[in-house]
């Protein structure tokens, strides 16, 4: 015979429930933008993020490292990323001129349309993944 036992769940086990729900939430969210992103307008979900936080703000130019910082990218993995789109005419790099160890990233007129473009889509996403989270 084969006793069911309940157990009291400790509050850190409802905490470890909780961040695996959110995990699990933000993989899937991040997963479809990505698909959608890069579907629709050619754009990983990173390369996104970095246009986006470029044409946000009122700076012309970011720092290479407040970039990898904002995107959770190391500096190696960032200055592969701003190749691939500096290739694609979408951004700029230039050298600092007080700190000449530092390179700005720029975002240029046609990386600005192809954010405007991808942007109600990132939107779009967001909100569906939302409104299903907030419907369980």
């Amino acid at each position: 015979m084969v006793v069911a036992t309940t157990r009291n769940r400790s509050p850190e086990d409802s905490l470890a429930t909780a961040w695996r729900e959110l995990s699990m939430r933000y993989t899937a969210t991040a997963n479809a933008l990505g698909r959608e992103l890069e579907e629709s307008y050619g754009l990983s979900l990173h390369e996104f993020e970095v246009l986006a936080r470029l044409a946000d703000d009122d700076h012309e130019q970011h720092r290479m490292q407040e970039l990898a910082d904002y995107t959770n990218l190391t500096q190696s993995a960032l200055s592969r990323l701003v190749s691939r789109l500096e290739q694609e005419g979408l951004v700029s790099r230039s050298m600092c001129d007080v700190d000449r160890r530092g390179i700005y990233a720029c975002l240029s007129e046609k990386g600005r349309e192809r954010y405007e473009q991808a942007l109600p889509t990132y939107r779009s996403v967001l909100s569906a993944s939302f409104e299903s989270s907030s419907s369980r």
